[in-house]
């Protein structure tokens, strides 16, 4: 499944998110700029029985570097030669399953408890338990405040309960962690329009188009938009 370019890519992130995908806002997608990036049962959420502690085995010569998962420079490497492979993307279904891959990096936060709380948020989302998603992800932010998918979440959850001014700030604080967050831009591009920033909306719209060529919704909106400015200039 795919999902902060449209409201519409914000909301199917989070189901995403709850099916071990990583989401943003509808067609895929600060300082700011274009829209875009689970049900926990009732009473209180079950939290995971940590496992039992086991001796941290004797180093040696092959396992004296770091794993790879849990190297940062690994992972950043990972997303600089994906972000690499979406902007090659010749069509949309190769841009898909190349964005799958960008979304799993993200919804990973190095933290199994803040990516558990992500999860839970998806599912409260996809139950219309809103209240619930806020606070399992102030409790993910608050565990891992560089957790930028958290953040982004948060924004399309504010951004569905029109509250622009907090969106904003979550979105802002996302592409200062991930400046190449397609889901957050579009998610602002989103709000611009909405409160008759346009041609800032513009700005951000044409921001994913460089990061994601073949994002339809993104396409779309540029030429709209286009359309319109021009129009008034004339």
């Amino acid at each position: 499944m795919r999902p902060f370019y449209c409201l519409t890519f914000i909301c199917l992130s989070f189901a995403a998110a709850a099916q071990g995908v990583d989401p943003a806002i509808t067609e895929r997608p600060p300082s700011a700029a274009q829209l875009p990036g689970v049900d926990a049962p009732p009473g209180p959420a079950p939290r995971p029985t940590p496992p039992a502690a086991r001796p941290s085995p004797a180093p040696s010569a092959e396992s004296s570097s770091p794993l790879p998962d849990k190297d940062p420079a690994s992972r950043v490497e990972r997303l600089d030669a994906l972000f690499a492979d979406l902007k090659r993307a010749s069509t949309s279904a190769t841009a898909d399953r190349t964005v799958d891959k960008i979304q799993a990096e993200w919804a990973a936060s190095g933290s199994a408890t803040a990516d558990l709380m992500l999860i839970w948020a998806g599912e409260a989302v996809t139950d219309k338990r809103n209240g619930a998603a806020f606070d399992f992800l102030d409790q993910a932010i608050l565990m891992k405040p560089d957790f930028a998918e958290a953040w982004n979440r948060r924004a399309t959850l504010n951004y569905i309960a029109s509250d622009y001014g907090k969106s904003l700030a979550d979105i802002e604080r996302t592409l200062q962690l991930e400046p190449r967050h397609f889901g957050a831009l579009m998610g602002l591009g989103a709000i611009l329009e909405a409160t008759d920033r346009k041609a800032q909306a513009l700005e951000a719209y044409v921001r994913v188009l460089e990061i994601y060529p073949t994002l339809k919704g993104a396409q779309d909106a540029v030429g709209r938009l286009s359309e319109e400015l021009a129009g008034q200039r004339i």
